[in-house]
């Protein structure tokens, strides 16, 4: 670990262009990283915080064919929408770029390019997986089967993602073509592989011995895991039809892979954020003072802790990571988080339905952040945190704070009098927070720190309900006017303590005491004074809105009817059953009828019996069907009845045939009935 780094780098992970932002990457990757960041520029910290859109790769290759447009306009689509999605929720990167960008290409191809020089790569034919029927080769994720190690039906070429495992093409059971759905042959291609092999030494020592007390247990291992097993060589080229050309002779149709370029966007970002603030890029990644960060997912540990590190050392002028929080996964109402199946709560849908609730979600992601284990956002708990916590505790003290100073002083500090021992010991409590959050900031405690924040409006609640300055007003306005210094001291310390986790309510506060810009995050810990006596604050604005019911209903019908749609998208039809002769057919007597009375069959839940006007008479039909309708609903519905089935008993009732139904997309009963205004008695044939 570097003590006293002269600058920081901190890198947030690359998010595909295939999609929006949803909840899992923000709780994963970008609320962590931006709060660190944040909380270090209140330190006075040299920062780069640094990003940009990922956009090579098959993921973008194949939403292009399933939109039917191209790589380019799919990556301009949601790069627009990510920025923008970025920039309204407020991550504070000091650079966003693109890896479709020139500075980009150029970057990753000398980055090759150096490493082919010295002889770092093996070049090697090998046998790829290949679709005769679509004539190219198949990248990872253009290949599904089995995989060997959970069974799962539906794992991809490079991973499992029921069981996490990384996995190579070949290594699927029973792969099929996702372009086609045909099964790929074995066919030989020239590719480069990086011989991870050789790296083993390097990251057993570096890792499994010079972080085994501070990376974070799951990053660890991980790593471990996979060092154990035996590291292999692994391809840093694809034959595909999107990317980075491979920029040596031989090379002709293929693409850098994209994990080799991806975690290049990071220096190539750098590089464009540098140019444009008059800086020197380098010693953000090649001087020994820097303290190189990487806030990453769960499902990226391989590649930002075996294959980078190597790729780094393998080029020799780089500094390596000093720490990889990589968190889990984060799902959604008890389900795992899929694009494709937009099982999801998309960040600029978020921003448009919740206007200026940016800081709700930051909240109730990082008090439920997966950091340790998989989490579960719920609509219900997201509502709670916010009423309960946000509102009830930090609102009302900021809220009861500002309104008195207003009613008691016309928005001026008062000046104390002689502090008691609860005043003194307040204030040195207050004074201790600083501290107590950064040692969880640092150590990526994130959901730590945050409630380490909520302690000090808890502080300042309860030092407000104890002293009740409220009831001494009568008898005793000198000793109120300590109590309320005391107070807004609590709430000048909240203003800055709060702005690496909720910024938006931050500036607001700041706004309100009329202290923007005067407070640093030392200055709580250090000044007795945090808003001077005599300084007259504004008037008093909600921090917080209650957040009702029907607000939260409306997102919970949302995901039901995802959950439907996916249901009915995914619904096979039942196998055709066996031959049947044309007599067969013939014997069944369909009529056109119409129901005329309807009512439920005593102590049964899902019998109705039904009268029904069957052209050639009015007969009794019991139907299994009492669940979906009501008997008032279902009368004068036309039917198709099956008129010649034998009578049956059912509860003592006789049932003189029945009639047809089906199911819909969403599963649920509906009748099969005619769609013209055929007469009752109207055969079907």
């Amino acid at each position: 670990m570097i003590q006293n780094p002269k600058r920081y780098t901190i890198t947030a992970a690359l998010p595909y262009t295939n999609g929006p932002i949803h909840i899992g990457h923000l709780a994963g990757v970008y609320v962590p990283a931006d709060i660190y960041s944040r909380y270090l520029r209140l330190q006075g910290k040299d920062v780069a915080f640094i990003c940009g859109s990922d956009e090579h790769g098959v993921a973008i290759s194949m939403k292009a064919k399933k939109e039917g447009v191209t790589p380019q306009e799919v990556i301009d689509k949601y790069d627009g929408i990510i920025r923008k999605s970025f920039a309204d929720f407020g991550i504070s990167f000091d650079n966003y770029s693109r890896t479709s960008a020139k500075i980009h290409h150029d970057t990753a191809q000398e980055f090759f390019r150096k490493l082919y020089d010295n002889g770092d790569f093996i070049e090697e034919v090998t046998e790829q997986l290949y679709d005769a029927k679509a004539n190219q080769f198949l990248a990872d994720r253009f290949v599904v089967g089995t995989c060997p190690r959970c069974g799962n039906d539906g794992a991809y070429g490079d991973q499992c993602e029921n069981c996490g495992s990384t996995l190579n093409a070949t290594d699927l059971i029973n792969p099929k073509s996702t372009i086609t759905g045909e099964t790929p042959i074995l066919k030989a291609t020239k590719h480069w592989f990086l011989p991870l092999d050789r790296y083993t030494d390097f990251l057993t020592e570096w890792i499994l011995v010079g972080h085994k007390n501070d990376w974070k247990p799951n990053v660890y291992g991980q790593v471990k895991s996979w060092v154990d097993g035996g590291l292999e060589p692994r391809a840093v080229t694809r034959d595909l039809d999107w990317g980075i050309d491979v920029p040596v002779e031989g090379a002709e149709g293929k693409k850098l892979y994209v994990w080799f370029d991806a975690p290049i966007g990071y220096i190539s970002s750098t590089k464009e954020w540098a140019a444009r603030e008059g800086k020197d890029w380098e010693p953000y990644w090649k001087d020994e003072d820097t303290k190189l960060v990487h806030f990453i997912g769960k499902d990226n540990i391989v590649f930002h802790c075996i294959i980078f590190p190597a790729m780094l050392k393998a080029e020799g002028s780089y500094i390596l990571p000093d720490n990889v929080p990589a968190n889990e996964f984060l799902n959604l109402e008890g389900n795992k988080l899929s694009t494709s199946k937009n099982w999801a709560v998309w960040l600029h849908e978020y921003l448009e339905e919740f206007p200026e609730k940016q800081d709700v979600l930051r909240y109730a992601l990082t008090s439920n952040a997966p950091e340790t284990k998989d989490n579960d956002f719920t609509w219900k708990d997201f509502q709670a945190r916010n009423n309960n916590e946000l509102v009830a505790i930090f609102g009302n003290f900021i809220n009861r704070v500002v309104v008195l100073t207003n009613k008691y002083y016309d928005g001026f500090i008062p000046t104390p009098n002689e502090f008691t021992e609860v005043d003194e010991a307040a204030l040195a409590e207050l004074k201790a927070y600083p501290a107590v959050i950064s040692s969880s900031v640092e150590r990526y405690r994130f959901r730590e720190a945050l409630g380490e924040l909520m302690n000090v409006a808890r502080l300042g609640n309860k030092y407000l309900a104890d002293e009740e300055p409220w009831k001494v007003m009568k008898d005793n306005p000198e000793r109120v006017k300590t109590q309320m210094y005391v107070a807004l001291q609590i709430a000048a310390a909240l203003s800055i303590l709060a702005e690496p986790f909720l910024p938006f309510t931050a500036a607001k506060l700041s706004r309100i005491l009329k202290n923007e810009g005067k407070l640093k995050w030392n200055d709580v810990a250090e000044n007795s004074e945090l808003i001077p006596e005599g300084h007259q604050i504004g008037e008093a604005e909600l921090l917080f809105a209650k957040i009702e019911d029907e607000e939260i209903q409306k997102q919970i019908d949302k995901l039901e009817a995802t959950k439907t749609a996916n249901l009915a998208e995914n619904k096979q039809a039942e196998p055709q059953k066996e031959l049947i002769q044309y007599e067969d057919f013939a014997k069944m007597d369909l009529r056109v009828g119409t129901i005329i009375e309807a009512e439920k069959m005593p102590k049964a839940n899902k019998l109705l019996v039904l009268k029904i006007d069957t052209g050639i008479d009015v007969r009794t039909i019991v139907s299994g069907i009492a669940e979906s309708f009501s008997p008032e609903e279902i009368i004068g519905k036309r039917v198709t009845v099956l008129a010649n089935l034998a009578p049956r008993a059912l509860r003592g009732v006789e049932s003189q045939g029945m009639i047809l139904m089906t199911t819909n997309a969403e599963g649920k009963l509906v009748f099969v009935n005619p769609d013209t205004d055929a007469p009752n008695g109207e055969t079907i044939n």
